[in-house]
């Protein structure tokens, strides 16, 4: 099966991309569409600082909705941003 390629909007070169949308809807295609597959690992490793820093609780709806806002953030706004408090572990 031949890789899918996608012009990356994160690190803006060409790149294997997802086999499917991470999620249902229009947020979930349009990184399907223009997100690569390393963009996104990328990603989730970034949402796990946040979870972790916010001790967000991923069984609560007011999660998604912080999920859905980085999510955008991080691709199609200015970028992700790690809470001030966060310290880099050595």
């Amino acid at each position: 099966m031949q890789q899918r390629i996608v012009k990356c909007v994160k690190l803006n070169k060409e790149l294997p991309g997802l086999s499917k949308p991470p999620f249902p809807g229009e947020l979930g295609y349009k990184i399907y569409e223009c997100v690569s597959k390393e963009a996104w690992d990328m990603f989730l490793e970034y949402f796990k600082i946040i979870i972790n820093e916010f001790r967000l609780d991923l069984t609560k709806p007011e999660t998604d909705k912080v999920f859905y806002k980085q999510v955008n953030d991080y691709f199609f706004g200015k970028g992700g941003k790690l809470p001030e408090q966060y310290v880099k572990p050595e």
